[in-house]
């Protein structure tokens, strides 16, 4: 699939709560029970849809007090997506290399300053890392490996003058082409998700 930022413009209106803060990782053929393992995490509940998502984790935050890091996860062609709604375990050097043992991760995150990453790990390793405000920026064992594809899905890779209007959406974009896992809202509306709260980092 050929996904370009264009392709995830209904994030804004669908997910607003979610897209403001985010982390968003696909692991490999690591199960859902599998994942929240590796992140040391205790099962709490199920929940379906991403409104009910993000509405369980405020809820789990108000209980924690923020001790714990709301996670859910559910299988999608062959991989497993983790939502983090105001979230960023998946962004983190450890967190990625334990989930990415013996396989392979994209992740991407954002909060609410704007702060974002994203990137590709193999095997425990970091192959690719930019932020997406500055994707001339890259550093990984592969920093360039994927520059092609950045180009494609909407990236400006210029260091001066570039355009950064759609950098989020490029991001998920991106995460497809390495991935082969397309998101849409009618996914994320049904998906079900094992959630669970993994210790604080």
């Amino acid at each position: 699939m050929n996904a370009t930022a264009a392709d995830y413009r209904w994030l804004d209106d669908h997910c607003p709560e979610l897209i403001e803060a985010y982390c968003v990782t696909l692991v490999h053929a690591l199960p859902p029970a599998e994942v929240l393992g590796r992140l040391r995490a205790r099962e709490e509940a199920r929940v379906t849809g991403i409104s009910g998502l993000v509405e369980a984790t405020h809820d789990a935050w108000k209980e924690s007090g923020g001790d714990r890091h709301f996670v859910a996860v559910c299988a999608v062609d062959g991989w497993s997506l983790v939502v983090e709604p105001n979230g960023y375990l998946g962004s983190l050097d450890e967190t990625a290399a334990a989930l990415s043992r013996g396989t392979e991760l994209v992740t991407h995150f954002r909060n609410v300053n704007a702060v974002d990453h994203f990137s590709r790990y193999v095997d425990g390793g970091l192959r690719l890392h930019f932020e997406p405000l500055f994707p001339y920026a890259r550093d990984g064992a592969d920093p360039d490996g994927a520059v092609a594809l950045m180009r494609e899905v909407g990236f400006d890779l210029r260091e001066e003058g570039a355009d950064i209007g759609a950098t989020t959406e490029a991001a998920f974009a991106l995460a497809e082409r390495l991935t082969g896992v397309r998101l849409t809202p009618e996914l994320l509306d049904a998906a079900e998700f094992l959630c669970g709260s993994a210790p604080a980092v």
